[in-house]
């Protein structure tokens, strides 16, 4: 399996347990409020990040291109800059509505890198000989 796959797999597992442990918090203390950081850590942290990590493990030649490094390194940093600004704005810190749509703007970088990784095609092999067949 690439590299890549299991950074992105790490780093689900790591926003899962987190996601997780801030569902645990909401439902020991009651208070709900912020439910829409825990289901954003949930469905981009560990549900994306998964997803990514499989699309790469299938596409091995993309896998290694720097742009599936930097995709990763730049959606990565969009979740850790947006969720925690987004949990704290919840619980009432209006203050940091900035630093939410700044992380947020990074994950939208990222989800772009992935769309140039995905629907870019693949580096063009020597042909092969008349006969043979691709493996």
């Amino acid at each position: 399996m690439p590299k890549i796959s299991h950074m992105f797999f790490k780093s689900a597992v790591l926003f899962l347990i987190l996601g997780v442990c801030m569902g645990i918090v909401m439902a020991m203390t009651g208070d709900h409020s912020p439910m829409g950081a825990h289901a954003h850590l949930n469905l981009l942290g560990w549900v994306s990040s998964a997803l990514f990590g499989g699309y790469y493990a299938l596409n091995p030649v993309k896998a290694q291109r720097k742009l599936a490094v930097a995709h990763f390194y730049v959606f990565t940093l969009g979740v850790v800059v947006m969720i925690p600004a987004l949990y704290f704005m919840l619980m009432g810190n209006t203050a940091l509505e900035p630093l939410v749509a700044a992380g947020s703007l990074i994950v939208l970088v990222g989800v772009l890198l992935f769309a140039a990784v995905m629907f870019t095609s693949e580096k063009p092999e020597a042909a092969l000989p008349m006969g043979t067949v691709a493996r």
